[in-house]
């Protein structure tokens, strides 16, 4: 009898994802076989937990808070994006049975913001909340797309400065704190801290947002997050959150596995439907 491919997602709590959902969905529409589960591991448990999942022919893997970095320092071979990162959300289990990780969350964050929602970052002024996981993976496919200029804004200064050295040679980046941003205003604004996962919101100066801005949060909810309650009494054009990053990074993740691109736009509607009626 001809077996499966099998897919998953490791993270650690893991009980809220979307992603067995939405793999479903690409599985169903592209025509493709292939079972795909969410896995709660730990990460103390997460070398285990890779090695019983290859043992019983795992063709490829997706990894979430907070196994990024774990997971980076487990493959065989890296993308360009993975190694900029320094973390790895999806692994490909290539035919020789080697590993190699990718990052498709900065290209998922990029194609929900241009594709999606017509959203211009080239020549934009950026501002990432954040200098954690999250903003690394996000900043070399920005950056690509060569906006006039991007600032990491974190809590701890000198994380946000490091970030930016470690990226200088892909254009200008400042990292500076929070406080630093007085004064300045954005045409896009990034939330990657994890403070929407605890409905609280960094500690943001007045006068961030003008009329015509983007406001991102790269969490998502059934219901707006902090950082989206503040950016619409900001006045900001747009509050978005990270459900079409969520979507978008896993179709490219889906295509590095099955070779086949799946369409995104019906999922999201789904995803959008079933928040709604939640």
């Amino acid at each position: 009898m001809m077996s499966i491919d099998r897919y998953a997602v490791f993270g650690h709590p893991i009980n809220h994802s979307q992603s067995p959902f939405i793999h479903r969905c690409f599985a169903k529409q592209t025509g493709q076989t292939l079972t795909y589960e969410a896995i709660d591991v730990p990460p103390e448990n997460f070398d285990r937990a890779l090695a019983d999942f290859l043992a019983h022919k795992g063709r490829g893997l997706n990894c979430t808070v907070p196994l990024k970095e774990l997971a980076f320092q487990k493959m065989d071979q890296l993308t360009e994006r993975a190694r900029f990162s320094k973390a790895v959300n999806t692994i490909i289990v290539q035919l020789d049975g080697t590993l190699l990780g990718d990052n498709t969350d900065g290209v998922g964050l990029v194609t929900d913001l241009v594709n999606n929602h017509q959203v211009t970052l080239h020549n934009a002024r950026i501002l990432i909340l954040g200098a954690g996981g999250a903003a690394r993976g996000i900043i070399g496919p920005i950056m690509a797309q060569l906006p006039a200029s991007l600032y990491i804004a974190n809590r701890t200064v000198s994380k946000a400065e490091k970030l930016a050295l470690e990226f200088a040679q892909t254009g200008s980046i400042i990292g500076c704190g929070f406080d630093d941003l007085a004064g300045f205003s954005f045409d896009i604004i990034l939330n990657a801290t994890s403070a929407s996962l605890s409905n609280q919101l960094p500690p943001l100066p007045d006068d961030l947002v003008h009329s015509a801005s983007c406001c991102y949060d790269l969490a998502y909810a059934n219901t707006a997050t902090a950082f989206v309650k503040w950016a619409k009494a900001q006045g900001a054009a747009q509050c978005l959150d990270g459900l079409g990053m969520l979507v978008e990074q896993a179709a490219e993740a889906f295509y590095q596995w099955r070779q086949i691109r799946p369409d995104t736009q019906k999922v999201i509607a789904q995803l959008e439907a079933k928040r709604k009626i939640g």
